[in-house]
């Protein structure tokens, strides 16, 4: 068949020979992905289990054809776009005219199914509309988020946030305990007054943008979307949310929480060191 194909001028890509299986999804797979539109040509046994295999990638249709009006129906009503071929079942010479057939067909022409005279405008217009629809066949519906596909984003999925009350604007999830991991969400505009901890913690933004003070060491670090930081256990540290901000966040032990200043000194503390 690769021989015939290339006497016709066929630009021809001979996969090689494999398990039905590898060669059907083989085809399939570099039909579903081709930026233009091109053919594939699968052949087993029966033509049954390559077309099966074939078939599992979206926008590929196709079709065993044991006989050439096999193939003129499969490109007339269905625009198959690979073509299936049983070796047992199917001798040289009349693979050669159904391929022939199948590549000369165009979609919706008259065929045996249509009792070889055009389709009525009904039967028209629906199969118009069908290419559309298959097309979509096998895609997913769902749109993943950049945050539906986050691993640490799911860990938070179907847990209900509760609010830090040491904290205004703040709301946090406990994902684990003793190691203990939380999602934490923020307002924007939100202010955490200086403040240590028993323990050091680790925590990567999700999303937003904030900016910690490290009183403790006089460091100061500016944190956005995936950005990371580590606070040593007694740290003296102060935070400001400049936009809605989620973050992942780590650490040793249960949760713990001594103030260093009120909020209104911190807010005070950040306008002057912004003016």
């Amino acid at each position: 068949m690769v021989s015939h194909l290339r006497s016709l001028g066929i630009d021809v890509e001979d996969t090689g020979v494999s398990s039905y299986y590898s060669a059907g999804s083989e085809v399939g797979r570099r039909v579903s992905s081709a930026s233009s539109e091109i053919r594939g040509l699968v052949c087993c046994g029966t033509g049954v289990g390559v077309a099966m295999f074939a078939n599992k990638f979206p926008g590929v249709y196709a079709a065993t054809c044991l006989t050439v009006e096999d193939a003129v129906n499969a490109r007339s009503i269905s625009n198959c776009n690979v073509l299936a071929l049983s070796g047992a079942k199917t001798s040289p010479e009349t693979a050669v005219e159904i391929f022939d057939a199948w590549i000369k067909t165009p979609f919706k022409s008259p065929c045996p199914a249509s009792g070889s005279e055009p389709w009525s405008s009904e039967i028209s217009s629906f199969l118009d509309n069908s290419l559309s629809e298959m097309s979509q066949i096998g895609k997913s519906t769902n749109k993943i988020t950049d945050q539906e596909s986050c691993a640490i984003c799911c860990l938070a999925k179907n847990r209900e946030f509760a609010p830090v009350e040491i904290m205004p604007g703040g709301s946090m999830k406990i994902v684990r305990e003793t190691p203990t991991s939380a999602f934490v969400k923020f307002k924007a505009g939100s202010v955490e007054p200086a403040h240590h901890h028993t323990f050091g913690h680790d925590l990567v933004v999700i999303r937003g943008k904030k900016s910690v003070w490290n009183l403790s060491k006089k460091e100061r670090a500016d944190l956005v979307e995936g950005d990371y930081l580590f606070t040593p256990a007694g740290d003296v540290h102060r935070v400001k949310y400049h936009e809605d901000t989620e973050f992942f966040i780590t650490w040793d032990g249960h949760w713990d929480i001594s103030l260093d200043e009120d909020l209104e000194s911190a807010k005070k503390a950040i306008e002057e060191e912004a003016s």
